[in-house]
C-alpha cells in the first residue's frame, strides 16, 4: 500500500495536489474545446491545490475507473476533480464510474454542492454528482458546464481542504 507524505506547508497551508479528469466525448475527440476543465483548474490552483494531472477522456465508465485507480491506488493526488458525465443522458456515466471505484461516499460535499446551485438555478436538482473517498484521495464530481462546475466547487472547496487535512492524517480534528 502507497502512503502518501505528509504535506509541506506554505505559510501554514498545507499543499495538497489535485488531479483534474474532464468527461467528454466531444472534447476527447477534438470536436470541442474543454472549457470546464480550465476552470477547475483555476479553482484548485487558487486554493492553494497544485494540479499534478489533467486529462480528457471520453465518456467510457472503464476509462474513467482506470483513471481515478491510477490517481487513487498510485497516491498522485489528495483530490481528484472530474467534470462532465453528471446529468441525464445515457453517456453520463461520472457517478457510476466513481461509485464503482469508491471505498466511502462522502455524501455531505454533493448535497452541499446541488445545495448551493439551487440557489442559480433549480435545474441543479439534475446533477447526479457525488463525492467519495479511495485510499487517501477525495474524489468530487463536478458538473459539465463551465458556469455550475465553477458554482460547484467554489461552494466547496475550502471545507474539503479539511476533510483531506483528516484524510491524509494531517489533522485528527473535526472540532472547532
Amino acid at each position: 500500500m502507497n502512503s502518501l507524505p505528509k504535506p509541506e506547508t506554505d505559510g501554514g497551508l498545507r499543499l495538497y495536489r489535485a488531479a483534474v479528469i474532464t468527461l467528454s466525448d466531444k472534447a476527447a475527440a477534438g470536436l470541442r474545446v474543454d472549457e470546464s476543465g480550465p476552470v477547475v483548474r483555476e479553482i484548485a490552483e487558487k486554493s492553494g491545490f497544485s494540479v499534478v494531472s489533467a486529462v480528457v477522456l471520453p465518456d467510457e465508465q472503464s476509462l474513467l475507473e482506470a483513471e481515478l485507480k491510477r490517481i487513487c491506488d498510485t497516491g498522485i493526488a489528495e483530490l481528484a476533480l472530474t467534470t462532465g458525465g453528471t446529468g441525464f443522458s445515457p453517456r453520463d456515466i461520472t457517478p457510476e464510474a466513481t461509485a464503482a471505484v469508491a471505498e466511502r461516499l462522502a455524501y455531505g460535499i454533493a448535497e452541499a454542492m446541488r445545495a448551493a446551485g439551487l440557489a442559480h438555478t433549480k435545474r441543479a436538482m439534475l446533477s447526479r454528482g457525488i463525492a467519495a473517498l479511495r485510499k487517501k484521495t477525495l474524489i468530487i464530481n463536478l458538473p459539465g458546464s463551465p458556469k455550475a462546475a465553477r458554482e460547484s466547487l467554489e461552494a466547496v472547496i475550502t471545507e474539503v481542504r479539511h476533510g483531506i487535512d483528516i484524510l491524509t492524517g494531517a489533522d485528527s480534528e473535526c472540532a472547532r
